[in-house]
């Protein structure tokens, strides 16, 4: 599921035409949903997998951000973050809002779109949502002017047609009352299609999804001078493209083929986008592709590629080392950023960075303000972008938001290179097992640039390891010594001295 947001600067809201010129810049944030670091060609050029040509040529004519981190590793949690710029400990959201949340994103934060729409920008959203679907916490009563998609994840409701799956779940029964079956299956909740606040479909058609959301966010952009757009894409169930000139039983493609077919899916979604907006405001559009987590390992060969960074420390443990966890695969993401003539074409930078930058960089970029009575977690990458600065988080916190602890705890803590984990385990990996739950302390670091599969932590005993625990957390001394007990003259048995007249 590809979650677009467009941001199109309208000049006025109030009257004025939508071809009045403005120096505002339009902004399209493309939000892929469970893709892993090494989905992408560009980052995995030795592959030669063709599967994202798009994205390639997005890359080369932009931005390539290498170390990029979702603010957490499951949706909802790292969609609120995105869209507030703040921990979930912060705004509020630790972990996945259900089909039956009553609520969602609490109201008293303020969300990116709707900064932007008070300053004049035509601001839709085309994909999952994932904050609550209910009243006011629907995408239109949060800062969107228009919504196309699902509420939530495309495997919490049933379909006609179901895509795949692992488990495979059934199609929507209408005969029994409403109930959930193996795996998390929805029997007869079917999966709806929501515009602007209206179901229009239910259950939707996984299978033309993608075609819809392709004709809606062409059409805005097109007809919105200024705005921006969220699309989402690789959750399960999968339901790439039909074959053509197939028999009906023989138009689905092979099973070990669904991924990377989904991938092509996606990734002719964002050159869809990107055509449109060259040719409708190209020079004035900032374009960022990034994702909200990594993929889910244990759907198995339904699940993206990690690339480099598979966690090996657990997975040798058993358990699972991507979404839902914060080893590296579960938060470390694909990024390009791509502006014609603003950003440099073909170039990568390394820093240490997170989804809760957009928040910040768009407020700068857009001359907006954002309210000055909370704390805001995300930094302007404004320079990273457009003049290559290196300079990127001094410290990211990785929350638990779905593993081992409870939702919201602090797991690891990321600086420079380094990487300290404080609890392990408790998430599924393919085949089922899911590692048993530990606690660290001392935590374990380990060196990223030397190790990037976390295979082997740094031993306590040495100074690298000392210094970087030091670096990353403070420890009190909480040993006694007599000597230290305040006393007037230590050589009397009894420390005592009659106050002074006033």
């Amino acid at each position: 599921m590809l979650m677009c947001g467009l941001l199109l600067h309208t000049g006025s809201r109030h009257g004025a035409s939508v071809n009045t010129p403005s120096k505002k810049p339009n902004f399209i944030i493309i939000l892929a949903d469970d893709i892993g670091w090494g989905d992408l060609d560009a980052y995995q050029p030795a592959e030669k997998a063709n599967n994202t040509p798009y994205l390639t040529l997005m890359a080369e004519q932009g931005l390539r951000l290498t170390d990029f981190h979702s603010p957490a590793s499951t949706c909802s949690p790292s969609r609120a973050a995105i869209l507030t710029g703040r921990y979930g400990l912060r705004n509020g959201v630790t972990h996945n809002f259900a089909v039956s949340s009553a609520a969602g994103l609490p109201l008293s934060e303020v969300t990116l779109p709707h900064l932007l729409q008070t300053a004049g920008y035509y601001t839709a959203m085309i994909g999952k949502w994932h904050l609550g679907h209910n009243g006011p916490y629907g995408p239109t009563n949060r800062g969107f002017d228009y919504y196309l998609g699902i509420p939530y994840s495309n495997d919490m409701g049933c379909t006609d047609i179901p895509g795949y799956n692992l488990p495979q779940c059934p199609p929507c029964d209408s005969s029994g009352p409403q109930r959930s079956v193996h795996g998390g299956c929805y029997s007869t909740v079917g999966l709806p299609l929501i515009e602007n606040s209206s179901i229009v479909e239910q259950p939707l058609d996984l299978w033309t999804l993608t075609e819809q959301y392709k004709s809606a966010a062409t059409r805005i952009i097109h007809n919105a001078r200024y705005s921006t757009a969220r699309l989402a894409h690789m959750h399960d169930p999968l339901a790439p493209p039909l074959l053509p000139d197939a028999s009906a039983t023989s138009r689905r493609p092979d099973d070990s083929e669904v991924y990377t077919a989904s991938l092509r899916e996606m990734d002719s979604l964002v050159g869809a986008v990107k055509s449109t907006s060259d040719a409708t405001d190209k020079d004035n559009t900032l374009i960022w592709f990034t994702g909200d987590n990594g993929p889910l390992e244990k759907k198995c060969r339904y699940a993206g590629n990690v690339g480099p960074f598979v966690g090996k420390w657990q997975t040798s443990r058993g358990g699972g080392s991507a979404k839902q966890t914060t080893w590296e695969g579960g938060h470390r993401v694909p990024t390009v950023a791509y502006w014609p003539g603003r950003i440099p074409a073909n170039t990568t930078n390394s820093a240490l960075l997170s989804g809760m930058d957009i928040f910040p960089t768009l407020l700068s970029l857009a001359e907006v303000t954002p309210p000055s009575d909370r704390r805001y977690d995300g930094i302007d990458v404004t320079n990273i972008f457009l003049h290559g600065d290196k300079t990127g988080h001094e410290f990211l916190f990785h929350p638990n938001s779905g593993a081992a602890g409870r939702f919201g705890d602090l797991q690891t803590v990321r600086t420079e290179t380094h990487k300290a984990f404080y609890i392990t385990g408790a998430a599924e990996a393919c085949g089922g097992a899911t590692g048993m739950e530990q606690l660290h302390d001392p935590p374990l670091i380990f060196d990223l640039e030397r190790d990037e599969a976390e295979e082997t932590p740094l031993d306590v005993e040495t100074p690298e390891y000392q210094a970087i625990a030091e670096r990353s957390v403070s420890t009190a001394d909480y040993s006694t010594d007599t000597s230290a007990a305040p006393c007037c003259d230590p050589t009397q048995a009894v420390c005592q001295l009659q106050a002074a007249a006033l």
